[in-house]
Order: C-alpha cells, then structure tokens, then sequence
C-alpha cells in the first residue's frame, strides 16, 4: 500500500497583500480619505479584531470593503492601549490603585506602523504600486509601503 504524505506548506498560499501605513489620523478620517483616494467604500466593523495580552483585552478597530470582482480590502488598526489597575504599595496617605498602561500592537515587528491596508483576492492586473502611490498623495498619510510576507511572523493576528 502506497503512503500518501501531505505537506502544510501545500495548503498555504498567500492571497493576500498588505500596505503599511504611518498616520496621525483617527481611523474613521483615515478610512474617508482612503475611500476618496481608492474610489472604495470602507465601513466600520461592529467587531474588532480582538487579542488578548497578559495585562487584559483589547480590540483593534476594523473597516471592511469587497468589491463586485470579489476583492476584499481591510484597514486595520495596529496600535492600542491595554490599561490594567495594580495596586500599588502602601503610601503614607494609604493604598493607591496605579494604572498602568501598556501599549500593544496587532503585528509586533511593526510597531512603528499605524494601520496596515490588507487586500485579499486581489486581480492580477492591480500593482500593488499603484495602490500606495494613490495613498501618498493623500497628504495625511506619513508613509505607505508594501509589507513582504516573508517578514511577519504573527501571521494568525491577521485571521479574521
């Protein structure tokens, strides 16, 4: 009887591309803009993407589009506070709560990112290129950049 052996690496396939990008923006007037640049229409998730640390919970805000060609387009936001009460040592006024704020971020090896565009079952004739192009001109926008997959390894932060 012939033995039949499955490689994971068979299964994973990369149908997606990623944009980083650095703003100072709030996520809903990032979104607007990136909707007017791109001609899309990003709308907010009820549910965000939500990770668990060891100081508490957090949830990373969401805006979703898919297109008739069946493109999906996600902005994601990368950074956000954890804030957890210690308490702290007796003072000479009493116990005080301290609280302690923790910054968490959805890809940890990018934390100077802001927010990272990702593009799921994108058409072969779209350049990646042109997409960042359109989003540096929107003068808000820092920096965008195409992400190379080979450099994220928190992959399953980006299943949702």
């Amino acid at each position: 009887m012939a033995i039949h052996k499955l490689q994971i690496d068979d299964f994973i396939t990369v149908d997606f591309e990623l944009i980083a990008i650095h703003s100072a923006l709030e996520d809903y007037r990032l979104a607007y803009f990136i909707n007017s640049a791109l001609g899309i229409m990003l709308e907010r998730c009820e549910n965000g993407i939500g990770i668990k640390v060891k100081d508490g919970e957090t949830s990373f805000s969401r805006y979703d589009y898919e297109d008739a060609d069946g493109c999906a387009w996600s902005l994601i936001q990368n950074k956000d506070k954890v804030i957890s009460q210690h308490d702290g040592p007796a003072s000479l006024f009493g116990e005080e709560e301290m609280k302690v704020v923790t910054n968490v971020h959805l890809l940890p090896e990018f934390k100077k990112v802001d927010y990272i565009l990702k593009i799921e079952n994108i058409p072969c004739n779209t350049e990646v290129d042109e997409i960042v192009e359109s989003l540096l001109e929107i003068k808000h926008i820092a920096t965008a950049y195409p992400v190379e997959h080979s450099k994220i390894k928190s992959k399953n932060n980006l299943i949702f």
